[in-house]
């Protein structure tokens, strides 16, 4: 491959080396976010900053840690993991924002990812279709006990991901609106929780890269909700969500301590 980065020894896309980061990562979309999870670190610093991916560094637990963000998407989510992991990174966290699906998934809620449902494009330059779109096992439990320890209201499922976030809330304006209609009751007679947009590419990028990907998000609203009559409170604040990555990247790491990983 071409050294596009023309020999300085940093990422291309990401501008961060091997020495910039930690061997654990929490992944926001949203640059803004980045700041706010780095205030969970202990002594944390701005490393890099280069388009859509803004990173800072710091500790947890002793251990060096690091959050980069990723833009929207998975294009950009796949290129953030590959530089990353390129230089050491093993454990990746996402964390963003997503919309309920089913009735019983609330604003303010927070949803784990125990699959993703491949409605996009990123993941299929990497694996067939039929391949499933999972996170790391311990990593997801990890999430999941950090979420309890929190008294979060919680659930535990498959996510269905898009390319296209106009096409999941205003479907019918679209030219294949039959198609993107159809498919939506589809995912929600088969359970799915919730939608959002970069989880597929990172369980996909991430097992073929052979790195720890997990996700959690904060339910904002529930579209499903609305279009009941149901009440569908928004939320916007991601601290729950925050702090419940922050909390299962201490789990890893004492448990990597433990298994010497």
């Amino acid at each position: 491959m071409v050294d596009y980065a023309q020999g300085s020894g940093k990422q291309y896309h990401t501008g961060v080396g091997p020495e910039d980061i930690g061997k654990y990562v929490i992944l926001p979309g949203d640059p803004g976010r980045c700041e706010k999870i780095a205030s969970h670190f202990d002594s944390p610093v701005r490393v890099a900053e280069s388009r859509e991916f803004v990173t800072y560094t710091g500790t947890l637990c002793g251990e060096r840690v690091s959050v980069t963000s990723t833009g929207i998407g998975g294009p950009s989510a796949a290129i953030a993991i590959e530089e990353l992991s390129k230089c050491g990174a093993h454990t990746f966290l996402r964390v963003g924002t997503c919309g309920g699906m089913q009735k019983e998934v609330m604003g303010g809620d927070i949803v784990i990812a125990s699959g993703a449902v491949r409605m996009e494009g990123t993941s299929r330059e990497y694996a067939p279709i039929e391949y499933p779109a999972v996170p790391d096992t311990s990593a997801m439990n990890a999430l999941i006990a950090a979420a309890g320890a929190l008294n979060a209201r919680y659930h535990v499922g498959v996510v269905q991901c898009k390319d296209s976030f106009f096409g999941q809330h205003e479907p019918e304006v679209m030219p294949v609106s039959q198609e993107l209609l159809s498919k939506w009751q589809a995912w929600i007679r088969m359970g799915c929780l919730a939608s959002e947009m970069e989880s597929a590419a990172l369980f996909i990028a991430g097992g073929f890269l052979r790195v720890r990907v997990a996700s959690c998000f904060l339910v904002v609203a529930n579209q499903e909700r609305a279009r009941l009559g149901l009440s569908n409170e928004q939320a916007h604040d991601t601290e729950l969500a925050i702090a419940t990555a922050a909390g299962a990247l201490r789990i890893l790491i004492e448990q990597d301590r433990l298994g010497s990983r």
